[in-house]
């Protein structure tokens, strides 16, 4: 069986090499693309695999998100025009190119998804996948809304596929300038403002401004330093991966996106300022147990001090959790057994 994987974003990247190592151990063919994006290529150089760049992601207008989108298509298209050597199976991430392309090609198609807030990408995506994977904290409903077809449940989060398994962080002496850091560290993540469900930007560099008092303030960027951030916060310069990273970190804060759950996952407090609504994914990881809340802006200074360097060993919680990458590796032989 040959499968193909593409990965838009650096979460993408690590979930797509899970994935493909898995089926390469069941003596699978893989074929891994991606697009040139700020979390990408740097990710899975660090990763040790081959991802082709395609095209490349364009934060800008709506006009140029659609020309992007399209020219990788085209490309896309181009490179399984030969039907001997076309995969047998797709697997994204809720990738608008692949799932594109592999239904024009009539591949059948694996998508997994955790944010059913994000309608656009998933109008776009889930009624032309044959199976949406999704954890047990989300709501069906979103999804048979936007044409889910067959819906597979696994009970866990997305980010189990890669925190604590070996060779799916970069080295850890890629993180040795951490080391002339005065502790406590806190790691702030910027919100993703170029994303079709974003709502502006400048939100965390306010969170940062408020904090770098309490500690060393780590300020991680979607792209590029944005302009307006207070002296004294570090922003790393060049690759930087984010799972070592908030495994380091004494605190890490964001709008609830995978660095706040891959930070609760490795026992590191992860405190989320609401952003783009309900995150079902962190409420069920705060029930089981896991050092991830939701907390207000203006409770933010004083729940930092609460939780600041407050670290748990959370290793027995994370082995309750199912990994959805056997899931997937399964559905990807069924799918492509029945294609070929």
């Amino acid at each position: 069986m040959r499968a193909w994987l593409d990965a838009c974003t650096g979460k993408h990247i690590r979930y797509a090499t899970a994935v493909a190592r898995a089926l390469r151990a069941r003596g699978h063919e893989v074929v891994l693309t991606t697009r040139e994006h700020p979390d990408t290529l740097a990710l899975a150089r660090a990763l040790g695999e081959d991802f082709k760049p395609v095209g490349r992601y364009a934060p800008g207008s709506m006009v140029d998100k659609l020309r992007e989108s399209v020219k990788r298509e085209l490309a896309l298209s181009r490179m399984f025009s030969d039907e001997a050597r076309r995969p047998d199976v797709a697997i994204c991430h809720q990738s608008v190119e692949l799932c594109r392309v592999a239904f024009g090609l009539g591949i059948p198609i694996i998508c997994t998804s955790d944010t059913p807030h994000a309608e656009a990408v998933g109008r776009l995506t889930i009624p032309l996948s044959d199976v949406l994977v999704i954890s047990e904290a989300l709501p069906r409903a979103p999804y048979e809304a936007m044409g889910a077809r067959r819906i597979e449940v696994f009970k866990g989060v997305d980010e189990v596929a890669w925190v604590g398994k070996p060779g799916l962080t970069a080295p850890r002496e890629s993180l040795s300038w951490l080391e002339e850091l005065d502790r406590p560290i806190i790691v702030v993540r910027e919100e993703e403002h170029g994303a079709a469900y974003a709502r502006g930007k400048g939100l965390m560099i306010e969170v940062a401004r408020a904090l770098r008092f309490l500690g060393t303030v780590i300020f991680l960027p979607r792209y590029g330093r944005p302009p307006g951030l207070p002296n004294g916060v570090v922003v790393p310069g060049g690759f930087i991966d984010g799972v070592l990273l908030a495994r380091e970190a004494d605190l890490v804060i964001g709008v609830g996106g995978t660095l706040c759950r891959e930070a609760a996952l490795q026992g590191t407090p992860a405190l989320v300022v609401p952003y783009v609504g309900h995150i079902h994914v962190n409420d069920y990881l705060a029930k089981k147990g896991f050092p991830i809340m939701e907390v207000g802006l203006e409770e933010l200074p004083a729940k930092a001090r609460e939780f600041l360097g407050r670290k748990e060993d959370v290793k027995p919680l994370l082995k309750g959790l199912e990994d959805p990458v056997g899931l997937i590796a399964r559905l990807a032989e069924e799918l492509g057994h029945q294609q070929s």
